[in-house]
């Protein structure tokens, strides 16, 4: 079974690896390695890599994933968003980017509050997380768009620079 949500102005499905020419455009827009990291993602192949090896790894182990965010009128790609369980969480979180051409627009919280419906209501999950940089004011924003509420700023995995986390239990 394919993942897909659809909302009244989106699209999400899970990727496929001839996404790589989009995923590679939206990992390096400026504000995603700012805000989220530098993935070393600089070529088709290694977009490919990515998609192997991130979301599409998550879903066969998960059941969820980031997923290929578009507009639903055309199929236009805009960005990413989806549950992520990552080693260094107890929970799965709402992960996403989009094109800076499309902020502002409220397609985030509509894609994230599909997402989190989904993983409360197909896969049982109880309780979603948010991480954010400290100095990510529109990831902030979103968050508490979705009812999430700060619990807790400190550093995860292996990286020293602090991370906010935000948690709603559904």
């Amino acid at each position: 079974m394919t993942l897909e949500i659809t909302t009244p102005r989106l699209r999400m499905r899970e990727f496929r690896l001839d996404d790589a020419e989009f995923v590679l455009r939206l990992l390096n827009e400026p504000s995603f390695i700012e805000f989220i990291g530098d993935r070393g993602v600089r070529s088709c192949a290694d977009a490919e890599r990515y998609l192997e090896e991130g979301p599409m790894a998550s879903y066969r182990a998960h059941g969820h994933g980031l997923l290929r965010l578009s507009l639903r009128s055309d199929d236009t790609p805009i960005g990413m968003c989806g549950l992520v369980k990552r080693d260094t969480l107890p929970h799965p979180d709402i992960g996403f980017a989009l094109l800076p051409e499309h902020w502002g627009g409220g397609y985030v919280t509509e894609a994230a509050t599909a997402a989190i419906e989904y993983g409360r209501d197909r896969l049982g999950i109880k309780t979603v997380l948010g991480i954010t940089t400290p100095h990510n004011v529109r990831s902030i924003t979103v968050l508490g768009k979705l009812g999430l509420g700060f619990i807790e700023e400190k550093p995860l995995g292996d990286k020293p620079q602090p991370l906010r986390i935000f948690e709603r239990r559904l």
